[in-house]
Formats: structure tokens, C-alpha cells, sequence
């Protein structure tokens, strides 16, 4: 299936220079979205997956799906002060500013198997310091799965040491 005809670009959003790949339009076809979430559920079926982490927002459409035919938790990741309970944070450097996130101290116990997943791999920042979070929660990651990759970026780089998979790059 060719997914990139089911992503639509936003040019400057959300600001100018920015070629914004909005996923909706995959999300709104049930054969293109079941497909997605199969694919990334099919890689890592036999990984012993204790819990799928995803980085807020649209990480969690994907993120919740998985973890649930994986049959394993799902831990969000947030932006600070958006998590009721006690939490550890991590400040990062995005493609255009900066941005701190949050997870639960209790999330995750000692070597958990962890399959991280967000829907767009750009520079990379999200994710390295979500792999940072669980890491010093004890988690093992078993791998960084996307549905995009803009590969023009080079964010994979900043995750090396990790396995990274993506369904779609540009």
C-alpha cells in the first residue's frame, strides 16, 4: 500500500519553512489505518512488548492501538504539568525550538521491554529524550517504530544505539 498518497502537506505550519505532513487523512480511510497499525504491530508481535510509550498527541492514536493488539500497557508521554501523578522530565531541542516532556515515575519498572512509538521522526529530539525517560526508569528499549521518517532531517542519527523503524520516509 502506498501511504504517502494518503498523507496531505501543510506548507508553513506550524510556521513558515515548515512542510507539515498531516496524517488525518490517512487516519480517516479505516483500510489505510487498520493497514498501519498492523504493519507496526506485525514487526514487533514477537518482541515481548511489556508497554508501547507515545509521545502526545498524535503519537497516542497510533501509540494505544498497538499496545492494545500487542497486548501489552501503553504509557503516555506529555508536555509538563499534564500528568496527575509524580513525574520526571526531560528538556529537548525540536526542528524549531525547544520543548520539555513528562512521564510518570511509577510508568515503567526495571527492565521492562519498551516499543516506542510517535507518528514523525524529524530531528529526532522527541524521541531521544523519551528513550532517555524510560532509560532512567529502567526500561529496555526494544525499539523506535514511526510512521514517518524525513529522512532530510537525519533524526535517526540522533537515535543510534536504537532500533529504528519507520513505515513511510521522505
Amino acid at each position: 500500500m502506498d501511504l504517502k498518497k494518503c498523507i496531505r502537506n501543510i506548507p508553513d505550519f506550524p510556521q513558515k519553512g515548515i512542510m507539515f505532513k498531516d496524517i488525518t487523512t490517512l487516519l480517516k480511510k479505516p483500510a489505510v489505518f487498520k493497514y498501519t497499525v498492523d504493519a507496526i504491530v506485525d514487526r514487533y508481535k514477537n518482541k515481548n512488548i511489556s508497554k508501547v510509550v507515545s509521545v502526545e498527541a498524535r503519537g497516542y492514536i497510533f501509540g494505544g492501538a498497538i499496545a492494545y493488539n500487542l497486548n501489552c500497557g501503553f504509557i503516555p508521554v506529555r508536555k509538563p504539568g499534564k500528568l496527575p501523578a509524580e513525574t520526571i522530565s526531560m528538556e529537548y531541542t525540536l526542528e524549531y525550538g525547544k520543548n520539555t516532556i513528562e512521564i510518570h515515575k511509577d510508568a515503567i519498572n526495571n527492565s521492562e521491554r519498551i516499543l516506542v512509538f510517535d507518528d514523525l521522526l524529524a530531528t529526532g529530539g522527541t524521541v531521544l529524550a523519551t528513550c532517555q525517560l524510560i532509560e532512567k526508569l529502567g526500561g529496555e528499549i526494544i525499539g523506535c517504530a514511526f510512521l514517518i521518517n524525513l529522512t532530510y532531517l537525519n533524526g535517526a542519527e540522533k537515535l543510534k544505539g536504537y532500533n529504528v523503524f519507520s513505515l513511510i520516509e521522505y
